[in-house]
């Protein structure tokens, strides 16, 4: 096992893992910005180097003072969170290189999984449904135009190294598709260095469905079944529940079987996700494949009992993980709530500022994950997530009362939360039936 792991991640994920550590007798670095030197993060870790000044690029997203603060604290090996480098091939690269082992998949297959396109070819190879669009990267507005016009409109333009929801633009018509292709480019390019795009069919009216894989990276996975991701606001995820309700058992075993299917396929070692939509007339399509740990790993551990940081860690230092020889029993029902500093009342407006009273929720069947305490100053550089807000219930009902109750109980002072509307979701009609799809936030007039 490793003596001691550098942790390329701030805030509460940050903290995630330094907790797994600790249970594990692993020594952990804190790496932090001027920005956040009083983060829980770096209270609680073992070491703490400050890396850079607030601006990501000149700390977090500082691959070489990133290395530095490796090799000067002894760490033997570097977890990414989720977040600024934990997609990056390159990173990983450059850590094993430098005699660091990599807590995730190996960067080739992060290469290929992180390229939309290419990712879309080695599923197919694996037989799973893709959804109609482009072979590759599209070059150029023309041939854009060509595509869509045979792909049929609507259509959606995809950056082939997005995620978070950017570089994404629905087109419903051909003049449309000229602007939103430059922007979408404009805007992959800014966000991930890539402006290279491809086309897929836009499906209106469809659930989000991920499932939580791990694999040992020599052919051999499991899954840890699904989560439902469909409660969005501009392609970004508020809810995450599991198991998916309404959804019909033979669509689920379906979907399992694709995405263990898919990871065994391209050799998958560590955690990972595999997202599908599924339509009204429940054809299911492979939407992409998220090579790191999840915001929403909680969710999977709630209602699994796996403790899927320590097991990532455990897989990356000895090369095995008892978890392979299990297939976990779901027990119940868990729902997450991200609580996120900004204002629903002014467009979602980012609101960092000084925390001045916190009070989290608590009782049987909730937890917590949050950096969050009275006296932090929430940063403007970074995202605006201050806590993931779990819930568990023996029944899906009991999880959704238990959720509410946990919100109303949540106190967070100085700075506009999400929480309101968050309570507005959970006590919707459609919510409560379990009869919605990705269109939930528009349709409900939010």
């Amino acid at each position: 096992m490793y003596n001691k792991i550098l942790i390329a991640a701030r805030g509460e994920i940050a903290l995630r893992i330094i907790r797994a550590c600790r249970e594990l007798g692993i020594r952990t670095v804190a790496v932090h910005s001027e920005a956040d030197t009083e983060s829980l993060h770096v209270k609680f870790a073992d070491e703490d180097v400050c890396i850079g000044n607030a601006q990501p690029v000149e700390s977090y997203l500082n691959i070489p003072r990133l290395i530095a603060a490796a090799e000067i604290t002894g760490a033997d090996a570097v977890h990414p969170g989720y977040g600024f480098l934990a997609e990056s091939p390159y990173f990983a690269e450059v850590c094993m290189s430098c005699k660091l082992d990599w807590i995730g998949p190996a960067p080739s297959l992060m290469e290929k999984m992180g390229h939309k396109s290419e990712a879309r070819r080695l599923m197919n190879e694996a037989e799973l449904p893709i959804i109609p669009g482009s072979d590759g990267i599209v070059e150029g507005e023309e041939i854009a135009l060509k595509l869509a016009g045979q792909i049929g409109y609507p259509v959606m333009i995809k950056a082939v190294a997005g995620g978070g929801g950017r570089g994404i633009r629905i087109v419903r018509g051909v003049d449309e598709l000229s602007s939103l292709f430059h922007a979408a480019g404009a805007e992959a390019e800014a966000a991930f260095g890539d402006g290279g795009l491809y086309l897929e069919k836009y499906l209106e009216t469809t659930r989000h469905i991920e499932v939580q894989v791990f694999g040992d990276g020599k052919g051999r996975a499991i899954h840890l079944r699904e989560r439902e991701c469909s409660i969005q606001r501009r392609h970004q995820k508020l809810i995450e529940e599991s198991p998916a309700p309404g959804i019909p058992e033979e669509i689920r075993d379906r979907i399992l079987d694709y995405a263990v299917r898919g990871a065994e396929y391209v050799r998958y070692g560590s955690l990972g996700t595999v997202e599908f939509l599924v339509d009204p007339e429940e054809n299911v399509y492979f939407l992409e494949m998220n090579t790191r740990v999840q915001v929403e790993h909680p969710v999977t551990e709630m209602v699994t009992g796996v403790d899927l940081i320590k097991e990532q860690i455990r897989l990356a230092s000895t090369g095995e993980s008892p978890l392979l020889d299990r297939h976990p029993d779901v027990t119940g029902h868990a729902i997450e709530c991200r609580i996120n500093a900004e204002d629903p009342e002014k467009s979602f407006k980012p609101s960092p500022g000084l925390i001045t009273f916190y009070h989290p929720p608590g009782g049987p069947g909730v937890r917590v994950d949050s950096h969050l305490y009275a006296g932090y100053t929430v940063p403007p550089y970074y995202d605006s997530l201050l806590a993931k807000i779990i819930t568990w219930g023996e029944t899906r009902e009991e999880a959704r009362v238990r959720m509410i109750r946990s919100l109303e109980e949540c106190v967070i002072e100085g700075v506009p939360t999400t929480i309101p509307f968050h309570l507005w979701i959970l006590r919707h009609e459609k919510f409560i039936s379990g009869d919605f799809d990705t269109s939930f936030i528009d349709k409900a007039g939010r």
